[in-house]
């Protein structure tokens, strides 16, 4: 099973991307995120294998979101 973690500043497109990775049967949506800033922390929270990471956000993109957590392991 693969545990997913999305992250993107837009409510519909988080719950649209859960909704649809939700009925794949080996991923498990683990959680969401609204800003690479709250990625950070729920990745250290939830241990996900795969971040699906939108990369222009509010207080931390996605880009540098990726770089800290790359960095960070």
């Amino acid at each position: 099973m693969i545990r997913l973690l999305i992250v993107d500043d837009h409510t519909v497109v988080r719950q649209g991307l859960s909704m649809l990775f939700g009925t794949v049967d080996d991923i498990e949506v683990v959680g969401t995120a609204e800003d690479g800033l709250f990625a950070l922390n729920q990745v250290n929270a939830l241990t996900p294998d795969v971040v699906l990471m939108d990369i222009g956000m509010p207080r931390l993109d996605g880009i540098e979101a990726t770089r800290q957590l790359v960095g960070s392991h």
